[in-house]
C-alpha cells in the first residue's frame, strides 16, 4: 500500500494513524483476497456525520449544523470494463448491479443494491458518466448512533463514480444531492438533505433548508482541534422500539400551528405571528405544540449564532449555544424520553452525568432524533479521561465514542 501517512492524519488526525494503517491494510488483504491482484487499487473514504445544532428543524424547512467526522466507510476499487458495479462490503452478500439498467428495481428496496442503482441513476440524469468497478468496502461508521452509515455509502459510491469516470469533478455537493435521490427514490427512505450533505462536504456545515429545492450550503472554516475539546458521543442503550409515534408527533405537532395560519411548515410564519395568536394556537393545537414551534423558532436563531461564533474563533460563545440548544430540546422540544413509558428516562440520567462532570465546562444535548438514542457532549480534554469513566460506568463498556471532526469529506485517498 502506498505511504498514505499524511493523508489519513488529515481523516483521522495525528493520533489515529497508526491504527488506521492496521485497519487499511486489512481491507487491502481482503480486496485481494476477493477480486485478485492484477491491478493495485484505488482507495477512496466517505465519513460519518454528526449534528451540531438545529436539533429537529430540517423538516419544518429550517437551518441545521453538521459535521464530517473521523468515522467511515473505506473502499478499495479497481475499474472494470463490464460496466457492472461489484461490492463486497464486510459482513454483508457481495451486491452486482449492472449500469445497464438503472430504474428502480422494487425488489431491491432498503438494500445496498438500490443505493448503488440509484447513484449510478443519479449520475446519468445529471449527465455524468458511469461504468463498472470491483470494490471492497468496510465502515466503521456506528450503527443506531445518529452518524449515519447509509449517507457515508451513499457518497461513497458518488466519489469513486466520480473520479473513476467524471475525472473527480463533479461538485460534492451535487453528489451529496444525487445521494438523498438515491435514498429517497431507489432505497425508498424520504431522508432530509443534512446527513449526505455532511458526509459529502466535511468540516462545519451549516444548511438552511428554506427552499429545500435548493438549500444553502455555507462551510464553516473551523479547526476544531485547536478548540481544547473532544466531541463525545455516547449511547444511552434505550429502546427505540415502538417510538415512531413519538418522533412523528413532533414534526406533526410542529405543522399544526403552522397549519393554524394557512401555511404548511413553521418555515412560513414568525414567532410574532404565533405570540399574536397565542391564545387560539393553544386551544386549536395544543401547548406541546406550541411549545414545540418556539423551540423551531429559537433552535433557527440558534444554528445562526453558532454559525458566527465559529467563524469568529469564539469557542467558548458556540459552547453557550450548544448548552442553550440542548435546554431548549429538554424543555420545549421534549424529545429527551417517550412520554408513554415515563420508567425509561435513560437519557436523562446521561445528562445528569454529562453535567456532573463537565461543571459548567463544556456543553451537553440530546444528540439526532432523542427519545432513546445518544447524547453529545463537547468534554474539555483535561475531563476526557474522567468523563468517559462516568460514561461507560453508567451505559457499559465501549458507550462513550470520542470523534475528530474532519475536514474533508468524500474524497480519493490514493488514486
Amino acid at each position: 500500500m502506498k505511504n498514505i501517512d499524511e493523508m489519513l492524519e488529515r481523516l483521522y488526525g495525528a493520533d489515529a494513524v497508526s491504527a488506521q494503517n492496521v485497519r487499511y491494510s486489512g481491507a487491502e488483504r481482503t480486496f485481494y483476497q476477493f477480486f485478485g491482484s492484477a491491478q493495485e487499487p484505488m482507495i477512496f473514504s466517505a465519513s460519518g456525520r454528526t449534528e451540531i445544532g438545529g436539533n429537529h428543524t430540517d423538516h419544518n424547512r429550517g437551518k441545521v449544523i453538521a459535521a464530517a467526522v473521523g468515522l467511515d466507510v473505506i473502499a478499495f476499487v479497481v475499474p472494470s470494463d463490464d460496466g457492472i458495479i461489484t461490492i463486497k462490503s464486510e459482513g454483508f452478500p457481495k451486491d452486482s448491479v449492472d449500469t445497464a439498467d438503472l430504474s428502480v428495481h422494487a425488489e431491491e428496496k432498503n438494500s445496498s443494491a438500490a443505493l448503488i442503482r440509484g447513484v449510478a441513476d443519479g449520475f446519468v440524469k445529471n449527465g455524468f458518466s458511469v461504468g463498472g468497478f470491483r470494490a471492497y468496502t468496510t465502515s466503521n461508521v456506528l450503527k443506531g448512533s445518529g452518524i449515519s452509515s447509509s449517507a457515508a455509502f451513499e457518497v461513497l459510491i458518488g466519489t469513486i463514480l466520480s473520479h473513476l469516470y467524471n475525472e473527480g469533478k463533479v461538485n460534492m455537493v451535487k453528489i451529496a444531492q444525487i445521494a438523498q435521490y438515491a435514498e429517497n427514490v431507489h432505497f425508498g427512505k424520504p431522508s432530509g438533505l443534512m446527513d449526505q450533505m455532511a458526509s459529502a462536504v466535511g468540516g462545519f456545515i451549516e444548511i438552511d433548508f428554506a427552499d429545500t429545492q435548493k438549500p444553502v450550503i455555507t462551510e464553516i472554516d473551523y479547526d476544531f482541534t485547536a478548540s481544547g475539546h473532544s466531541l463525545c458521543i455516547v449511547d444511552t442503550k434505550g429502546d427505540h422500539a415502538d417510538l415512531t409515534p413519538e418522533y412523528a408527533a413532533i414534526p406533526a405537532e410542529m405543522k399544526s400551528v403552522a397549519q393554524f395560519f394557512g401555511k404548511s411548515e413553521l418555515r412560513d410564519i414568525t414567532r410574532e405571528q404565533l405570540w399574536e395568536k397565542i391564545s387560539e394556537v393553544r386551544t386549536s393545537c395544543g401547548d406541546r405544540a406550541v411549545s414545540r414551534a418556539m423551540h423551531f423558532f429559537d433552535e433557527n436563531d440558534r444554528a445562526d449564532r453558532e454559525t458566527e461564533a465559529l467563524r469568529n474563533g469564539d469557542f467558548d460563545s458556540f459552547l453557550k449555544v450548544v448548552a442553550e440548544s440542548g435546554n431548549s430540546s429538554f424543555k420545549y422540544l421534549q424529545n429527551i424520553f417517550a412520554s408513554v413509558d415515563p420508567r425509561q428516562q435513560a437519557m436523562v440520567l446521561g445528562l445528569y452525568a454529562a453535567e456532573s462532570v463537565l461543571k459548567g465546562r463544556g456543553a451537553c444535548r440530546v444528540h439526532g432524533g432523542g427519545f432513546a438514542g445518544t447524547i453529545q457532549a463537547f468534554v474539555p480534554n483535561d475531563l476526557l479521561g474522567e468523563f468517559t469513566a462516568k460514561m461507560e460506568g453508567l451505559f457499559g463498556a465501549g458507550s462513550c465514542y470520542s470523534l475528530y471532526i474532519r475536514p474533508i469529506g468524500g474524497c480519493a485517498v490514493s488514486k
